[in-house]
């Protein structure tokens, strides 16, 4: 994205009063997480059982909640950006990537903890709801997740109201209002590519939602449960999503749809596919000391192969924005 997509709206005094709460809930759901995270790197085991795996390294386990410090103290920063007056004249890439990756991953925690909550109220989290409490104590998963799900919700909302501000009139309009003649091949060749890459995490994250245990490790496939089902048929929804976004945009498919509905088929699908498939991937670098419990070879392809995706259907929404702006731009001057 360029500078031409500079604040359009006048800067304000001050955030209105739904700002000022959103920002509140934002910044006071991220502390209990940052507490937790801290009393861990000082060396508390607060919510960890004996036995639990997280012992097992206790520098590795130093480092990556150093990493989690940094990534949702990063939500009180975009809270900030997003309602105080300065925040209309940070560039436009150095907000939106921050916030598409904050919204790639909370999406599929919003989405997976409440059906996870709703299976195991059914008595379907089987083996991988007995191997969580070994892992962590229950009340933890229940305390982040439900903060995550607060972040997401106050921050998405913060994020509409500054971008609709800022950037609206970049996605009103339908599908049929876009200009054909603006889409290149370049549009179109990204839009395949996504979904030919597409095919073997969609088919893989199927067929595990499924049952089928081909390229799942030993540990992985005895630990499934209603809950593992749950997030890989998610992980099949977002890279619908991304994909059919894609081919939206690019094909200008659905021209009786409003131009945002792919837009936000794009930026979600493509940040939850992208970021869940990068996170995998890195955690998947070291692997557990166990052979059994460590990523197989089809596991790294379907989290590599889900991260380019969104990384290519990400590209199509920046062409998307940089040539409106540009239109936009023309048609003032």
């Amino acid at each position: 994205m360029t500078q031409s997509l500079a604040p359009a709206a006048r800067p304000t005094t001050g955030p209105g009063r739904a700002r000022r709460i959103l920002r509140a809930v934002a910044i006071v759901s991220c502390v209990p997480y940052l507490a937790l995270k801290a009393a861990w790197v000082a060396g508390s085991h607060v919510g960890i059982p004996q036995g639990s795996s997280l012992l097992d390294d206790r520098l590795a386990m130093a480092v990556i909640n150093g990493l989690s410090i940094l990534l949702d103290s990063a939500v009180i920063v975009l809270a900030l950006v997003l309602t105080r007056p300065w925040g209309l004249r940070v560039p436009a890439w150095l907000l939106a990537f921050p916030v598409w990756v904050a919204t790639g991953l909370l999406a599929p925690v919003m989405a997976g903890f409440p059906a996870q909550l709703v299976v195991r109220a059914f008595g379907g989290g089987g083996a991988s709801a007995a191997g969580r409490e070994a892992f962590l104590d229950e009340w933890v998963f229940a305390v982040v997740y439900t903060g995550f799900i607060a972040q997401g919700l106050a921050l998405g909302g913060l994020f509409v109201l500054y971008a609709r501000g800022r950037w609206g009139h970049l996605w009103r309009g339908r599908v049929w209002d876009l200009p054909v003649g603006a889409v290149g091949p370049a549009h179109r060749a990204l839009a395949v590519a996504a979904a030919v890459l597409a095919l073997l995490p969609l088919t893989l994250h199927a067929l595990w939602a499924c049952g089928v245990s081909a390229g799942l490790g030993e540990g992985r496939a005895a630990d499934r449960g209603g809950e593992f089902y749950v997030l890989e048929a998610l992980y099949v929804v977002f890279l619908l999503a991304a994909v059919t976004g894609a081919v939206l945009l690019a094909f200008r498919r659905g021209r009786a749809l409003p131009v945002s509905v792919p837009l936000s088929l794009v930026w979600v699908g493509s940040g939850a596919v992208a970021c869940w498939g990068g996170w995998l991937s890195l955690a998947s670098l070291g692997g557990p000391a166990d052979l059994a419990d460590r990523a197989t070879p089809l596991m790294n392809l379907a989290y590599a192969g889900q991260m380019l995706v969104g990384l290519l259907v990400a590209a199509i929404g920046v062409y998307h924005f940089a040539e409106r702006s540009a239109g936009t731009a023309r048609r003032a001057a």
